[in-house]
């Protein structure tokens, strides 16, 4: 699904031109990314967390010339669905 597919699902279900559907999925996902940005979670009922994680430095190994490295800190983006969704995936048809 795209974000294209997300709008056209918002115009047929919610009856707005598809300019405000548009506008509404682009504000939904700035408002998340922006969150996202400051390291503070997104909890959606229903559907699950997106959450920011720190990961600390770390020596790594370059496979091609088995040097070791260094690799930086970083933050990741880890998304864990809720029981509703986990349910609802992977009930029977």
């Amino acid at each position: 699904m795209t974000k294209a597919d997300i709008v056209n699902q918002v115009y047929e279900k919610v009856g707005f031109s598809k300019r405000e559907s548009a506008e509404v999925v682009d504000l939904v996902f700035e408002i998340i990314k922006e969150t996202l940005e400051r390291s503070e979670n997104v909890k959606i009922s229903g559907f699950g967390s997106f959450i920011v994680r720190e990961k600390r430095a770390r020596r790594g190994r370059n496979p091609q010339t088995g040097e070791e490295i260094q690799i930086t800190p970083r933050r990741v983006l880890t998304f864990r669905p809720s029981t509703v969704l986990r349910k609802a995936m992977n009930s029977s048809p």
